[in-house]
């Protein structure tokens, strides 16, 4: 089975490493069997998202400056669209760092200026002067292991109703600290967490890849196949976190 994966602005938004998400993700696919195809979109590259039978299985996009978010989104409105009917269709979409801003209503600058998102969430993001910065540990509702990453932001996101971690034991969230982080609604998965988040959280990887595979119907192995390295590094990070949101 082919697989597509999109891949918006590869080097517009790639601050953290973001590229390896895709990655690690077509590397898992891979082995177990899939021939994984991935598109870079870039800006103005003009061509549509898909066509007839094209559609995306994946679509990412990573973390960039707040400068580049906003270049990004400036392209990416003629994709909007698009976007919206794969995210009805249960198309699996990770966007990660200040990616995840751009899917809510609007971005709302310090000196008052405002700019529209693609208005696939209805949250808001206001940028603030100063970062919120340090390391995260928190849980979500979609499976038991905790999940660990970092946090470099100068955002607020307000109005989240579905996020991806629904509490958190260290690090900031949408809207605080040690608040609900990121967003996750039906295949759609955003959080601020860098790191990159899927290479950080094997657990997670393979849930986005569950959600690639359950749109096509088929299913992981059960159970599923492990990433032993991958696994190893996550549980020196998951306990030495622990410890440290338990001082």
């Amino acid at each position: 089975m082919e697989i597509r994966i999109v891949h918006f602005y590869p080097d517009l938004m790639n601050l953290y490493g973001s590229h390896a998400n895709v990655k690690v993700l077509r590397r898992y696919l891979e082995n177990m069997g899939c021939a994984v195809t991935v598109r870079r979109l870039l800006p103005g590259d003009g061509e549509p998202l898909f066509s007839g039978a094209e559609e995306p299985d994946f679509i990412f996009m990573g973390a960039g400056t707040e400068r580049s978010a906003r270049a990004a989104m400036e392209d990416l409105a003629r994709y909007e669209t698009d976007l919206k009917s794969c995210a009805q269709d249960g198309t699996a979409m990770l966007f990660a760092g200040t990616a995840m801003e751009l899917l809510g209503r609007e971005i709302r600058e310090p000196d008052g200026s405002a700019y529209p998102g693609m208005g696939l969430a209805d949250f808001v993001t206001e940028h603030m002067e100063s970062d919120m910065t340090g390391d995260v540990y928190g849980y979500t509702e979609l499976y038991p292991e905790a999940v660990v990453g970092f946090m470099n932001k100068s955002s607020l996101i307000r109005g989240v109703e579905t996020p991806l971690l629904t509490r958190l034991k260290l690090g900031w969230g949408n809207e605080k600290e040690g608040g609900p982080e990121g967003f996750h609604q039906g295949n759609v998965f955003a959080s601020e967490l860098t790191g990159p988040i899927l290479v950080k959280n094997p657990r997670l990887m393979e849930t986005v890849a569950e959600a690639v595979l359950n749109r096509r119907g088929m299913r992981l192995p059960d159970p599923p196949p492990r990433d032993t390295l991958g696994w190893e590094a996550y549980a020196v990070t998951e306990e030495q976190l622990r410890l440290r949101a338990l001082e």
